[in-house]
């Protein structure tokens, strides 16, 4: 069974030591999906929502959030991030897509940041759609790929 990295002997939560951790060339790719009735999909594509354009409020709102991963996630490293980006996927009938990339340079990974920045995205879709739509469901939050690191590359499988 692997040690759990963020126990201490006791058993008590800690912040795992990276400092010895060699800075190397760090990627993740997370993707979430909101699914909506078609008719909300059309005013999103048209930015007729009441609140403006989900999908530019959403692109920020992500690449805030995964500049806060640390602020959300306890035990979560700040990291130096190099590039954040947000794409929304809009050729579904009745869902948007997202996909988060998070570039650093660093001891540890963009996993989490990649991952917070899907979730608020998707967050962000919702709270700007949801006087239309109550019923969206934000489904499917997963990391797809990361690179760097000790452990190497991960590539979720088809």
């Amino acid at each position: 069974m692997e040690k759990l990295t963020h126990l201490n002997s006791k058993g008590e939560a800690r912040m795992v030591d990276v400092g010895s951790k060699p800075d190397t060339q760090r990627e993740a790719v997370a993707t979430g999906r909101v699914i909506m009735k078609p008719s909300t999909l059309e005013q999103i594509k048209a930015a007729s929502l009441k609140k403006g354009d989900a999908l530019a409020v959403a692109r920020v709102a992500g690449i805030m959030a995964a500049k806060k991963t640390p602020e959300l996630i306890p035990l979560c490293h700040p990291i130096l991030t190099n590039e954040i980006a947000i794409d929304f996927d809009l050729s579904g009938k009745d869902s948007i897509g997202i996909t988060a990339t998070v570039k650093c340079l660093g001891k540890t990974g963009a996993e989490m940041e990649a991952m917070v920045a899907a979730s608020v995205a998707a967050l962000t879709i919702y709270d700007m759609g949801k006087s239309v739509d109550r019923g969206m469901t934000i489904t499917e939050i997963r990391l797809e790929s990361k690179s760097g690191g000790k452990s190497g590359v991960y590539r979720r499988k088809a």
